[in-house]
């Protein structure tokens, strides 16, 4: 590490938040234009990435999980902190022999016939060393970084820090970005990352997983010398998919890769299990006989079974272009905020999933995808932390297959990957080709009468919904009444504290009255907010 100093990494780090939080009030103060925002944001990040990279450490791994918040931070910021790379210089020798032999209780040479001073990879939790074990077997020997906790006991108390004062200094409404959520997200992730038995357990779950296929490959874990500090597996050779040239010389399409990674992954991202969050080029081989070699990890996430079962209602939606349906499992799934139109949502849908960029030119196609994005970023959606890691698994897939095949395809590519899927899928996959028949053209008079059937039981939702919807009003209305009435007994605190000249008296009916006086403006801030949705959507319904 470059600075292990706490004062000077926390300073560092404290110091440049306080920066970015004035000029973020200043901006906003001048009512900066939007283009004057974009270019603070994108100079923020640059700051924040050269800062990141001069303290390494953990800090690192923040701004590699930060990178994939897209849907909390700004698009300008991201992008300057997307590319972060967690590569740093490896430990010395002796410091990493100790930790070897502390956790083994012995030497090395009880343990292994040979192994290699100069790490093959090193990050800023793990280093990797290739050895043989006293067998023949030539294994990759992960070790955790000597003198990582101190330095990661000083970044968990700067970030913190940083969350207490974001929360308190950073000019966004509070129920945007809960701060303290992000913080045990951050903590959450990088603590397992830290613990090997963890990444142990995963990649004995992948092992299980594909098991029964030759065309991927999962290393071997030599658990008897496997640690929380320590991870020993099976050394494995290939090349790299951005490799183009080797990937030639072994006879291997792009396309065919591109093909092979979706057959892979699609599953994992729609059936219930873990699945793999850091899929980038460094973590994934390609061996001699084709099969793609899978590696490091550390960064997973778990589907359960009831997520799993919405992803898949979701998908039948879209394919019956059902798209109130498709809004509705974007709900169960908790992607819709709990002020979130459900209508604008299922209007957003429809929109995108009807265009078409193969009748558009080039110029066309980027404008329209601009806009997309800008549509997108307006909706009443975030993403729920526990797909945090799927999106990420799923942006970085999409980025590796976009780097093998043409845009115009990676849809031709996704129907042959979701059809394999789909024939494993048992008597489920009748419900998916029934869903596809009625949004065929000769079935366009079903949904209308299934919709006239279904008429009655409509409305009665309609008529629970309305219900609810009085009451809230009715709740905020009331509770404005009781702050109303509070304010008037405060004033007739405080007149009677003048006229008894009693200081006490006084202070508390005028702190009663500040605080009832907020209470009654915030109640119909919110009373107001609720009328002009129930305004909207009635407009949108007629």
């Amino acid at each position: 590490m470059k600075i292990k100093s706490r004062p000077k990494r926390m300073g560092k780090v404290i110091g440049l938040a306080l920066i970015i939080f004035i000029q973020m009030y200043w901006y906003k103060w001048t009512r900066k234009s939007s283009s004057e925002w974009v270019l603070l944001w994108e100079r923020t990040g640059i700051r924040v990435r050269e800062t990141l990279f001069e303290l390494e450490g953990l800090l690192i791994k923040v701004g590699q999980f930060l990178s994939i918040r897209a849907d909390l931070l700004p698009g300008a910021f991201i992008r300057q902190i997307q590319d972060l790379t967690d590569h740093v210089p490896p430990s010395d020798w002796d410091a990493v022999q100790d930790v070897l032999e502390k956790e083994w209780g012995g030497r090395i040479d009880d343990h292994l016939l040979s192994i290699e001073k100069k790490a093959v990879a090193s990050a800023s939790i793990g280093e990797v060393y290739k050895a043989v074990l006293k067998n023949g077997t030539v294994v990759a020997v992960k070790v955790r970084r000597p003198g990582i906790d101190a330095v990661v006991d000083t970044d968990f108390r700067t970030l913190r820090i940083l969350m207490w004062l974001a929360a308190r200094l950073t000019p966004v409404p509070k129920a945007f970005i809960n701060f303290s959520l992000l913080y045990r997200e951050i903590r959450q992730v990088i603590s397992k990352e830290l613990d090997f038995t963890s990444e142990k357990e995963a990649l004995l779950a992948f092992r299980e997983r594909f098991k029964d296929r030759d065309d991927v490959l999962i290393p071997g874990v030599h658990e008897e010398l496997s640690t929380s500090r320590i991870l020993v597996m099976d050394w494995l050779d290939g090349v790299k998919l951005t490799d183009e040239q080797a990937l030639m010389k072994m006879g291997l399409e792009p396309g065919e890769l591109a093909g092979k990674l979706l057959d892979v992954f699609l599953p994992q991202w729609l059936e219930p299990g873990i699945f793999h969050a850091d899929p980038h080029g460094g973590n994934m081989l390609v061996s001699e006989s084709g099969a793609l070699i899978l590696l490091d990890f550390g960064m997973y996430g778990e589907i359960s079974e009831r997520d799993a079962a919405a992803f898949q209602e979701l998908i039948a939606g879209l394919l019956a272009k059902d798209y109130r349906k498709a809004a509705g499992c974007l709900d169960d799934l908790g992607f819709v905020l709990p002020d979130g139109d459900l209508a604008e949502i299922e209007e957003a849908l429809a929109e995108l999933m009807t265009f078409k960029p193969e009748s558009l030119k080039e110029k066309d196609l980027i404008a329209l995808k601009l806009e997309l994005n800008n549509r997108i970023r307006t909706l009443p959606i975030q993403v729920p932390a526990r797909f945090i890691f799927l999106g990420r698994s799923f942006i970085t897939i999409e980025g590796t297959i976009r780097s093998l095949v043409p845009e115009d395809e990676l849809m031709s590519l996704m129907r042959p990957a979701f059809f394999t899927w789909l024939r494993n899928q048992g008597d489920r996959k009748w419900m998916f080709i029934w869903q596809w028949i009625q949004s065929l053209p000769a079935f366009s008079f079903v949904k209308p009468v299934s919709e006239f059937l279904n008429t009655p039981k409509n409305l009665e939702q309609m008529k629970k919904i309305d219900q609810m919807r009085q009451f809230h009003f009715t709740v905020l209305e009331n509770r404005g009444k009781q702050w109303f009435q509070l304010l008037l007994l405060s004033l007739g605190g405080c007149g009677a504290g003048l006229y008894a000249d009693h200081l006490l008296l006084m202070q508390i009916a005028i702190g009663s009255a500040f605080v009832s006086t907020a209470g009654f403006f915030y109640t119909g801030s919110k009373r107001n907010k609720w009328l002009r949705q129930i305004a909207k959507r009635k407009s949108r319904s007629s």
